[in-house]
């Protein structure tokens, strides 16, 4: 008799912890490194809890600037920090979609230091160093392979030596997740 109750006990055990290893990820990850390729930089992304992480790239940026004279395309080193919160994953995994390596909705809140460029057109408007700050609404999603995309954008306000500025914010990044 009290190998009946053992084994029912050890059955429903065994079930719930095949049970509990197919249900989605509903935190973030703790540590994740990304490459991006688009424009090429590196990513660190750490959860310090469930729902929020602290993003910090070093990556190439593209800027664009236009006025009543001339406009300018520009290309420069920047690093840029985020907070952000992935207020989705919970809806995410009900559903049974994706939500490992931080696939999720955000807001976030950045500040971005751009160093000179490295590529403008000086002949008509000179490209310097500036400091942007702004709020984000954006989606993260990786795929099998650790294939990631992302998109992000908001408002925010640029500072430079010449000027401070209201300024619209997209990001468009592919990569890969490097590691676990």
């Amino acid at each position: 008799m009290k190998k009946k109750y053992l084994f029912l006990f050890l059955a429903v055990l065994f079930l719930n912890t095949i049970q509990a290893q197919d249900e989605a990820v509903t935190s973030v990850q703790k540590n994740q490194f990304k490459v991006n390729m688009f424009l090429p930089g590196f990513v660190y992304e750490h959860g310090f809890d469930s729902k929020n992480t602290l993003y910090s790239e070093a990556s190439l940026g593209l800027g664009f600037s236009a006025n009543s004279y001339d406009s300018n395309f520009a290309f420069f080193p920047q690093i840029v920090e985020q907070f952000r919160h992935y207020y989705n994953l919970e809806k995410r995994a009900a559903k049974g979609k994706r939500t490992a390596f931080n696939s999720g909705n955000y807001l976030g809140l950045v500040a971005a230091y751009n160093f000179e460029s490295i590529s403008t057109n000086d002949k008509y408007s000179e490209a310097v160093p500036s400091f942007t700050v702004g709020a984000l609404w954006g989606f993260q999603r990786t795929y099998k392979r650790k294939f990631n995309l992302e998109f992000s954008a908001g408002p925010g306000v640029n500072f430079d030596k010449y000027d401070t500025e209201f300024v619209p914010l997209v990001n468009f990044t592919l990569g890969w997740v490097i590691g676990n």
